[in-house]
């Protein structure tokens, strides 16, 4: 039994979801997203709710249940609110900004780091430690804040690098002197 799975969505005010041939299209103020949906699940819309119904009782079904319900509730929330990932860099020199449709970064290497923005990603650097990534699809500004992180992870003993603003650094301790021991 999927507890996920049998969850119901709540539609929001102005978003509308529909189902045609096996595709969840979800339409909102921030743009629309479509998700196939494999034949074991089927969703159900009833007024301003979305409910998946398993069409047999295997445990895979169960999972898939799961899975269409978390993905078409993400979907909801990104055409009504968007996501948002904040990353912040730590370093000497180091420091982000956007040119054109280009993220340039200064990350103590010999050249700039330029990343290319994805079409559906909006990027901002509300400092030169910040960069502020937006977008309706959350795998997607996932996945570019991955990319962007990447390019230079966090280092655990002076915190140099690229970390997500809500991620938490174990320091390590750095060598002790050899002074007197043995």
């Amino acid at each position: 039994m999927s507890r996920i799975g049998n969850k119901a969505i709540s539609i929001p005010a102005g978003v509308t979801v529909s189902f045609n041939d096996g595709i969840i299209t979800t339409t909102g103020p921030k743009g629309t997203l479509n998700q196939k949906i494999a034949k074991s699940v089927t969703p159900v819309i009833e007024g301003n709710e979305l409910k998946f119904v398993k069409n047999n009782a295997e445990q895979e079904t169960d999972a898939m249940q799961g899975l269409y319900r978390a993905l078409v509730a993400n979907m909801v929330k990104g055409v009504s609110e968007g996501f948002t990932r904040s990353l912040l860099i730590n370093g000497v020199g180091y420091k982000a900004q956007v040119n054109g449709n280009k993220l340039v970064m200064n990350l103590g290497l010999s050249h700039q780091v330029e990343v290319e923005i994805w079409p559906d990603v909006k990027v901002s650097c509300p400092t030169v430690t910040e960069i502020k990534i937006e977008g309706i699809d959350k795998q997607r500004v996932g996945q570019f804040a991955s990319n962007i992180r990447d390019k230079r992870p966090v280092e655990p003993y002076h915190g140099y690098g690229i970390r997500y603003a809500d991620e938490v650094v174990i320091r390590k301790v750095g060598k002790t002197s050899g002074k007197g021991k043995k």
